[in-house]
């Protein structure tokens, strides 16, 4: 089984978010975009997507952005002051996690609590 987003267009060229995410059976893999848009009749451009990051960075989910530059899919940013890992795709806190226990982000202290 195979993993496909569809995408809608956004106002930059390179950059799409993604609507859902389908299963697709082994016997249609190889012809996805076909099977999903026209036999379906779903419409839309559909891109594999996986659990493992191998194809793509990062298993895309709705909400997601799809970056054709970096042809990546990148979760919504969840704090503003997060930045984007341009190797993983995924977002960072500025303050590494102090592992060997639960924390959460306070974004007004920029710390984890």
């Amino acid at each position: 089984m195979a993993h496909f987003a569809r995408l809608i267009p956004t106002s930059d060229p390179n950059l799409f978010t993604v609507a859902e995410v389908l299963v697709v059976s082994d016997d249609q893999e190889h012809r996805c975009q076909e099977f999903l848009a026209d036999d379906l009749g779903l419409g839309g451009t559909w891109l594999q997507t996986s659990y493992n990051g191998t194809i793509r960075k990062n298993y895309a989910g709705v909400g997601y952005t799809y970056d054709a530059g970096r042809d990546a899919f990148i979760a919504p940013k969840p704090f503003n002051s997060w930045v984007l890992n341009e190797t993983t795709c995924q977002w960072e806190a500025p303050v590494a996690y102090p592992g060997g226990g639960e924390y959460r982000w306070d974004e007004e202290s920029q710390a984890w609590i």
